[in-house]
């Protein structure tokens, strides 16, 4: 659609009827055709951005170009040019499997911006040459008069010029659950939207003329969707991931180099140079490393669908297992989204149930079954029961109030139900128990009083009177309601879940601060954030931000943990301003106007029963709205971190020393240390004994705390584990060449079977930061490991180890070499304790603000 002429008139609610219309160039009497056509070449179509797509094929290249993968498939190709040719299919073949996943788990931008597009009204109806008609949703142009009854999906934003008894639920928008009465004029409140209808919401009650002067993507609506379609950016699992491929790349790349240029200069034969130097590569290479992270996450999901959550995006698990902040919305997350009756307040304060008993009345025989009142009918139960109309005047929006005549066999009672501020002026006496008294100065003082204390407790209240009846049944006018009686006040919330506050504590535990984004009320939203355990002493509002730099909103969100009116880009700049500080974000939310910050987050959460927008937007789905489950989802989370963990030490620890060791000893040795063809044999044996990995236990202090990959920290771990291999290494060959007086063959024998012990069983110490005695492998790990060894150990001994260049070493060589491996191991433990202090943990970096696919 073209867009290069757009309305875009920001917080026109605030703007008269006449500065808007002067914006617009149009009038109040609606377009003609010819100029709706005209504008719609304007302003293009009332629909939203088309999604950005990309293809397979450029999803399958985008991964195919990370660091690690490049290694990989050059890694794998070489080895296949060199004769290993199985070793290297299976390293293609396991990148080739990595990337396939991945590309299929994308598409999700796609999906919910056509969920967006589906869920907005088909038809609208429209002033066109002075008369009304129906004419598709996408030809609604800004200037054009459209009129919208209960039942319909508002198709723009307007400004209202004409309402009666309309209300408008925008919970989807915005997060408040109550109905939204509009109507005319410009209000004083910087917050108040009550003159304005925003694309997306639902029309409840009555009927409204508006003109419109938004639409497509410079809607409220709009914007959620042009989130959905930007560009997919990587999460922090990935940025942490493309990190360690170029680390690996970079070390791979000069060793292999420095290795090559020194032998050539001292004169070694270059063809075998050559093929030392891509098997030392190969060797250098993780190659399990993108199928032990895609088993471990795989496991992790199925996992987490036994406790209730889906998991549409695999390294989501990760992310949120990394997570340090969780956003939250307020409705329908940490509430439970149903209107209900809390309290029924009688004039004097004091518990009363007659208020809610005739106000259930009053919505029983003549509400108009909003949320109110449904929650007035189930909690008075039966209060209704023998009672008849007998007749009424409805709830009238410029009033703010309505009326009912109740009747049951002789008794007649005429009922108002409505604002406080409207029906209070109307009462001359209250109700004191049995009696009724007199209401003077002082008493309406303390009813207002009551009324602003319970909304400062975040209650909505209704206000109910009553008066005897006298006469013959009739239709209620506006002079009947007069000189009542003031019955009491109904007060309703929406209120926290019984687990909410639990769910919280068990979180902050977990090292996780919440914070609450909500569209609603400041000072509901403090209200609820006190209930359910978090300090609230300050509440920003979406006017307070509209106000703050983002460097200075950066600043605010660390010591701020609940904001209330916020607009949807208002709560993705929020996340935004948390990344910027570090913080791995997670967002847990179910409505349109969570989109765009579900999108942004480093991890997005929705649940069953959410709007489509917000599920599509999501990278997991819980099952159970419920806090507990993201609790347990974390924990999760931090399991399969620490077991791919696992795999990154083993290589930091062993697998790089010996790499290093056999560099250094093929330039100061006349003979190669290792031939290529044992270099790749040892390699693949080492990745099978690491197969069992995503199977392997966790302890509860590995899951305690938000981790992620911190390269400086995970090099300072290889510069401890490191080289203590190397040093072992280096004994190894001194006791060979100088105690054994080895031959070449015997060295290279000898050299592999020490390289494979130490290597393998090295993952039972690093594998936990206690005791490995204490906290035991799983099966499959020990399983996996032990059949590696014992090839190892068999191979050399057997016809084929002729074919690899090993040799049957004396039974002393054998001998010295195990006590190497049990020191080895023994010095291995007690240096652990330093290098896992030191070693991968969480990082709270800052990082650019980033978008994700949805």
């Amino acid at each position: 659609m073209s867009s290069n002429t757009t309305s875009s008139l920001n917080r026109f609610w605030h703007l008269p009827q006449a500065t808007i219309c002067g914006s617009l160039g149009c009038g109040l009497n609606g377009l003609s055709q010819t100029d709706a056509e005209q504008r719609l070449q304007r302003y293009g179509r009332n629909a939203d951005m088309p999604s950005h797509v990309v293809g397979p094929l450029r999803a399958v290249l985008r991964r195919l170009l990370e660091p690690l993968s490049l290694i990989l498939l050059v890694a794998g190709i070489i080895s296949m040019g060199t004769g290993d040719v199985i070793g290297g299919a299976i390293i293609v073949m396991i990148l080739a499997l990595s990337i396939g996943l991945d590309t299929v788990q994308e598409g999700h931008a796609v999906r919910a911006a056509e969920e967006l597009r589906r869920s907005v009204a088909l038809k609208a109806e429209v002033l066109r040459d002075g008369t009304y008609r129906e004419i598709d949703v996408e030809e609604v142009v800004p200037g054009d008069i459209m009129r919208v009854r209960a039942g319909d999906i508002i198709p723009a934003d307007a400004l209202v010029i004409e309402s009666k008894a309309f209300t408008a639920g925008e919970a989807a928008l915005t997060g408040e659950p109550y109905p939204v009465t509009k109507q005319t004029g410009v209000p004083t409140d910087e917050s108040d939207t009550s003159t304005a209808l925003f694309r997306g919401s639902v029309a409840q009650t009555g009927e409204a003329v508006a003109l419109v002067v938004n639409t497509g993507p410079n809607t409220m609506f709009g914007a959620a969707a042009s989130a959905l379609a930007e560009v997919q950016g990587r999460t922090a699992f990935e940025r942490d991931l493309h990190e360690f491929g170029l680390v690996i790349a970079r070390l791979t790349l000069a060793l292999v180099l420095i290795v090559l240029a020194v032998r050539v200069v001292f004169g070694r034969d270059v063809l075998d140079s050559l093929l030392f130097s891509v098997a030392l590569a190969v060797g250098l290479t993780p190659e399990l490393l993108p199928m032990i992270t895609t088993v471990t996450l795989s496991r992790g999901a199925l996992r987490m669908a036994k406790r209730n959550v889906i998991v549409k995006r695999l390294a989501a698990i990760h992310d949120l297992g990394a997570m340090s902040v969780l956003c939250t919305d307020k409705t329908g997350t940490l509430t439970s989204a149903e209107i209900t009756l809390a309290r029924s307040v009688g004039p004097d304060g004091s518990e009363a149930p007659r208020a809610a008993e005739l106000g259930a009345i009053a919505a029983a025989l003549g509400g108009d079954r909003g949320s109110l009142d449904a929650a007035l009918i189930a909690g008075a139960d039966h209060a209704a029961s023998g009672w008849s109309l007998g007749g009424q005047q409805a709830f009238d929006f410029s009033r703010r109030l309505g009326s009912v005549l109740a009747m049951r066999g002789q008794d007649q009672i005429l009922i108002v139900k409505g604002a406080p501020e409207a029906v209070i002026p109307l009462c001359t006496q209250q109700r004191q128990g049995g009696t009724v008294a007199p209401i003077d100065d002082e008493g309406g003082a303390a009813i207002s009083a009551r009324v602003h204390a319970l909304a400062q407790e975040g209650l909505r209240t209704v206000a109910i009177a009553s008066r005897p009846w006298s006469g013959a049944p009739r239709e209620i006018e506006t002079d009947d309601e007069q000189e009542l009686i003031f019955e009491g006040l109904c007060a309703f919330a929406d209120p926290p879940k019984p687990t909410a506050a639990a769910a919280i504590a068990q979180l902050a535990r977990a090292g996780i601060t919440l914070k609450i984004l909500s569209g609603d009320d400041p000072v509901v939203v403090k209200r609820l954030a006190g209930l359910v355990g978090l300090k609230a002493d300050r509440v920003l509002s979406g006017s307070d931000i509209a106000e703050l730099s983002d460097d200075a909103l950066a600043v605010q969100v660390r010591s701020t943990d609940a904001f209330g009116r916020l607009a949807p880009d208002q709560k993705s700049r929020i996340v935004k301003a948390l990344q910027a500080s570090g913080e791995v974000v997670g967002f847990l939310g179910d409505g349109i106007n969570d989109a765009p910050a579900l999108k942004v987050a480093d991890i997005g959460l929705s649940v069953d029963g959410a709007t489509g927008v917000a599920q599509s937007a999501a990278d997991m789905i819980l099952l159970a709205s419920d806090l507990e489950v993201v609790a347990d989802g974390v924990e999760e989370g931090r399991r399969t971190f620490a077991n791919i963990l696992k795999y990154v030490r083993m290589g930091a620890s062993s697998n790089f020393g010996n790499m290093l060791s056999m560099a250094v000893a093929s330039i100061m040795l006349p003979f190669l240390p290792m031939l290529p063809t044992q270099i790749l044999l040892n390699n693949l044996l080492y990745d099978l004994s690491e197969l069992g990995i995503p199977f392997d236990r966790v302890s509860p202090q590995a899951t305690a705390r938000p981790q992620r990959w911190d390269m400086k920290r995970l090099l300072r771990f290889a510069a401890i584990m490191g080289p203590l291999s190397s040093v072992f290494d280096f004994l190894t060959f001194g006791a060979l060449l100088y105690l054994f007086q080895a031959t070449p063959d015997e060295f290279r024998t000898a050299w592999f079977l020490e390289s494979m012990a130490t290597q393998i069983l090295v993952i039972f110490i690093i594998r936990t930061n206690g005791r490995p005695w204490s906290n035991r492998a799983d099966p499959m790990l020990t399983a996996s490991s032990l059949i590696a060894l014992v090839v190892a150990l068999v191979v050399p001994f057997t016809p084929a180890g002729a074919w690899f260049g090993f040799v049957t070493p004396p039974v002393p060589l054998l001998m010295a070499i195990m006590a190497l491996v049990a020191a080895y191991l023994l010095c291995a433990e007690w240096l652990k304790s330093f290098a896992i202090q030191a070693g991968p943990g969480r990082s709270r970096r800052p990082h650019p603000a980033h978008h994700r696919a949805a």
